[in-house]
Order: structure tokens, then sequence, then C-alpha cells
């Protein structure tokens, strides 16, 4: 007989983590951010540098 344990994430899970925990999340989150940000911008390959330019302009970013 196999058992199956289903388990999901409700607020209350989310709430049990402390300060410290959030604030290492949050500064991870915008440092990966920030990567894929200045790595786009300053690509050396005209495609990825691009396409990140026309993906600012359709989402309504002023860039320049």
């Amino acid at each position: 007989m196999n058992t199956t344990t289903n388990t999901t994430t409700t607020s209350t899970d989310l709430q049990s983590l402390s300060i410290s925990q959030r604030i290492i999340a949050g500064s991870l989150a915008l440092m990966l951010g920030l990567t894929l940000l200045v790595g786009t911008g300053f690509a050396g390959d005209y495609r990825l540098h691009s396409g990140a330019h026309d993906t600012r302009h359709a989402m309504g970013f002023p860039c320049h």
C-alpha cells in the first residue's frame, strides 16, 4: 500500500520566516535581479542586448 502526503504552502508557513531569513531571501533575489539586468544591459552579444532592450520597450519602461 502506498501512502502519499500532499504538502502545500500556506500563508501561515510564510509568516513563520524570521526577519533575518526574509532579509537574506530578499537580498538574494535583489542580487539575482541586478545580475540579470546588468548582464543583459552590458552584454557583448548584440542579440542579447537588443532582446532585453526591446523587452523593456514592450513593457513600457523608458530606457533612453
